[in-house]
C-alpha cells in the first residue's frame, strides 16, 4: 500500500479507535469513528504530544547515561525511569491504537481475488 492509503485505512473506518488516554479507573477508551471530526483530532494530537514528549525523555536519558554525565541522585534516576516508562506505555499505546485501524493484508488478499 502507499503511504496515503496507509494513512487513509489507518484513519478511518475499521472499528472504534482506542484513544491515547484512559478512563478515570484506567481502563481503555475507545471511539467509534470515521477517523474524521473534533475527538478524532483531538486523539492525533494528543499521539502526537505524547510521542515528542517521548522523544524528549529519551534524549535526557542519553544524555544523562553519556560517558562523563554528571551522576544523578536516586531521586533523579527513579524520576527519569518514571518518565521513560511513561513515554513506553505511551508509544505502546499509539502503535497499538495505529496498529488497529491498519487493514489486514489477508482481508485485502481476499476482496482483491473475489
Amino acid at each position: 500500500m502507499r503511504r496515503r492509503e496507509l494513512h487513509d485505512a489507518a484513519s478511518g473506518g475499521g472499528g472504534p479507535r482506542l484513544l491515547p488516554w484512559t478512563s478515570p479507573e484506567g481502563k481503555p477508551c475507545y471511539l467509534s469513528t470515521d477517523g474524521r471530526g473534533y475527538l478524532s483530532a483531538l486523539a492525533d494530537s494528543i499521539e502526537t504530544v505524547q510521542l515528542s514528549m517521548g522523544h524528549e525523555v529519551l534524549e535526557y536519558a542519553r544524555a544523562a547515561s553519556a560517558p562523563g554525565a554528571k551522576t544523578l541522585s536516586a531521586t533523579e534516576y527513579r524520576w527519569l525511569a518514571c518518565r521513560l516508562a511513561e513515554a513506553l506505555a505511551d508509544a505502546l499505546r499509539v502503535a497499538d491504537s495505529r496498529g488497529q485501524r491498519l487493514p489486514d493484508p489477508e482481508e485485502e488478499e481476499a476482496d482483491e481475488s473475489a
